[in-house]
């Protein structure tokens, strides 16, 4: 095979179950964009600087913007990040984000199973009060229309 041929032979994207490396940015939001609730480890070559529990509320990749964590709110952004290390310990997932010395470790407190089901039973609870109310909404427009003919 010659050295032209060579280069235009494509490997299949990445598959990762479970354990491996992301440098993928895209591919790093879409894992934490899944996220809600956390608790969060950072850490300095493996000295322990803060901790706590929190809810994921932005991910996002900006350049100009940077990664905050406080008041129980993370803004996580994937531009402060080299890679994710994705875990899984004791059947636990655990996303760590990486940046030289630095780790943002983040293990879920809620399960995505559970809060799509949850979304769902939302949206169909939000379904029938909208059927009610436009219900009710046509019940007062001929209720006004029949004291208009009187």
């Amino acid at each position: 095979m010659s050295h032209d041929q060579s280069r235009n032979i494509r490997l299949p994207a990445p598959c990762i179950v479970d354990n491996g490396i992301v440098v993928n940015k895209q591919d790093m939001q879409k894992l934490l964009s899944d996220l809600n609730r956390v608790r969060y480890l950072y850490k300095q070559d493996d000295r322990l600087i803060s901790e706590g529990e929190g809810f994921v509320l932005e991910v996002f990749a900006d350049p100009q913007r940077s990664t905050l964590v406080a008041n129980h709110a993370l803004y996580l952004n994937i531009q402060s990040f080299d890679y994710l290390e994705l875990q899984k310990f004791d059947q636990q997932a655990c996303f760590t984000l990486v940046q030289d010395v630095f780790h943002l470790q983040l293990m879920p407190l809620s399960n995505p199973l559970q809060e799509q089901s949850n979304r769902t039973l939302n949206a169909a609870a939000l379904e029938a009060v909208v059927a009610e109310v436009l219900s009710a909404n046509w019940d007062v427009q001929i209720d006004d229309e029949d004291n208009f003919s009187l």
